[in-house]
């Protein structure tokens, strides 16, 4: 069985990782290019982008600009607004994609399953009746319908009717 899996889309996610801080929360808002760094929405305190590798289409994270890996220690004005846009991004995701369930969570620590443990971040994922198969099961692959890019232009154009 052949074990490697190509997905050269995914180098200009390594390559722009060079030379920032290491923390895509902190170094794709400060490059002010947000629709190549898939950012959907800014708030004053937080803001939502796509997740590059989502587990399924539409998987959305909503991020304080501040990096902090301490909930307790987050600011009234942070806690609200990060709230305010998982409520807002579960209407877009509704909208744009029609799903019958979403998975919304944070993982904190390295021990919670924290990709990037320095800063908390909240997981919107939508989810579908029947949208587990066989090839997440027993291939260990996820099945994306749409490219990155479909995905950030309809939720875009729901966001703008939306504001």
């Amino acid at each position: 069985m052949n074990e490697n899996l190509w997905a050269p889309w995914r180098i200009q996610y390594i390559e722009r990782a060079e030379g920032g801080s290491g923390n895509i929360f902190i170094d794709l808002p400060n490059a002010n290019e947000d629709s190549t760094n898939l950012i959907v929405y800014r708030g004053n305190t937080a803001f939502v982008l796509l997740n590059a590798y989502p587990y399924t289409s539409g998987h959305l994270m909503v991020a304080p600009y501040r990096q902090t890996n301490d909930l307790p220690g987050m600011t009234d004005d942070e806690l609200l607004e990060i709230n305010q846009l998982i409520a807002k991004s579960i209407t877009w995701l509704k909208t744009a994609f029609n799903p019958q369930g979403f998975n919304v969570g944070v993982n904190i620590g390295s021990a919670g399953g924290a990709g990037i443990p320095i800063h908390l971040h909240w997981h919107v994922v939508p989810r579908w009746n029947g949208d587990t198969n066989f090839m997440t099961t027993v291939g260990e692959v996820r099945v994306q319908p749409y490219t990155l890019g479909d995905v950030y232009s309809k939720l875009m154009e729901v966001i703008r009717h939306d504001a």
